[in-house]
């Protein structure tokens, strides 16, 4: 009965983590408005992937202002919300959407790729568990696992020790459970559908293997997730890649990436490819005449921008499809903190906003 009991309580705390979701509350825009964003699917009548309650919600999302994040967590659940909901708008197939996402408000200190690392974890892991329903159960069943390991190993503890001179039949069954716990409940290796970071370089690639901990029970993303990079031989089977996501992408690697890119989608299994921070056109390198035009247009301007959002020094612009691109500008009379001052349609360009 002791087990059950423990096992019950400790279940429960663990499912409750799982559906509340990280919870980090260290905002990167400081008094930012609170909002709620369960609604951000885009309507379409002949879409029957999505429901008419879905539908009339985000009829009301058109001409309608993103609302400032609350953290860097609350950014990246706006951010892979938006992008699921897109996916399904476009039918769960080759959909190319772009995320950008910049709080460095000009500060040159890392490298993009480093300032949204973070964001970009976070990012990844609410798209997985939103796109890869097997991967939700999957973690379910190792969280069970691992609490039920812990309740038996507590039980178990707390047993009184065998006489003297006998041999203790519980220790290699408690061994066992250390080994559960330690492994997160996990119950093998994936096998299921992939998802597949792209960077800039083996060497972004590598780093990220070992920062990110992958393979390991404390990884950062979920099982699924593998990287890969622009460059260099290509040994991984990406025949279960379902989604892609370019992080980083420069225009010194835009050759490889269409390759990447046209192979996966010609798989017929691929549900979207992200371009999150994409840096695809460069003076240096593709100019801005005849090939940066053709990159443009074969490649940029297909991209349907899913999630935006860019700190100013006064304020910042933001964006979560499909509502409009918004403007705010720091207020300390405001509620919050900020004050809404445009709304768009469309990405405005830097003077533009600076002219607001």
């Amino acid at each position: 009965m002791m087990i059950c009991r423990c096992m019950s309580i400790t279940t429960s705390c663990i499912l409750l983590i799982l559906l509340i979701g990280i919870s980090n509350t260290r905002a990167f825009l400081p008094n930012a408005p609170s909002k709620a964003f369960g609604n951000h699917i885009h309507a379409s009548e002949t879409n029957s992937a999505l429901s008419s309650t879905r539908q009339d919600s985000i009829t009301l999302g058109f001409g309608q202002p993103t609302e400032l994040p609350d953290s860097l967590d609350d950014a990246a659940e706006q951010a892979a919300l938006a992008a699921t909901e897109l996916c399904a708008f476009c039918g769960n197939s080759n959909a190319r959407i772009r995320v950008d996402f910049d709080t460095s408000v000009g500060d040159e200190t890392f490298t993009p790729l480093k300032s949204s690392t973070e964001f970009m974890q976070k990012f990844t892991s609410g798209l997985c568990y939103s796109l890869i329903p097997e991967l939700m159960a999957k973690r379910q069943q190792e969280m069970m696992a691992a609490a039920q390991a812990r309740a038996e190993l507590a039980a178990l503890m707390q047993a009184p020790p065998p006489p003297e001179g006998e041999v203790d039949e519980n220790a290699e069954r408690m061994e066992e459970l250390r080994e559960v716990i330690m492994a997160g409940g996990s119950s093998g290796e994936w096998k299921g559908e992939k998802v597949r970071i792209y960077f800039p370089d083996e060497g972004n690639a590598a780093l990220a293997n070992r920062d990110w901990r992958v393979g390991r029970s404390d990884s950062l993303v979920p099982p699924c997730v593998e990287f890969a990079s622009l460059g260099g031989r290509q040994m991984a089977d990406t025949s279960q890649d379902s989604i892609i996501l370019f992080f980083c992408p420069k225009a010194s690697e835009s050759d490889f990436l269409e390759d990447v890119l046209q192979k996966a989608e010609n798989s017929g299994k691929l549900k979207m490819s992200v371009f999150v921070n994409a840096q695809l056109v460069d003076m240096g390198v593709t100019g801005f005449g005849v090939r940066g035009r053709m990159l443009r247009e074969r490649l940029l301007d297909g991209l349907q921008s899913a999630y935006y959002l860019r700190t100013l020094s006064w304020g910042a612009l933001t964006r979560s499809w499909p509502r409009d691109f918004t403007v705010w500008q720091e207020d300390e009379a405001e509620e919050g903190g900020y004050r809404m001052i445009k709304n768009l349609d469309y990405l405005p360009s830097n003077p533009e906003v600076e002219d607001i």
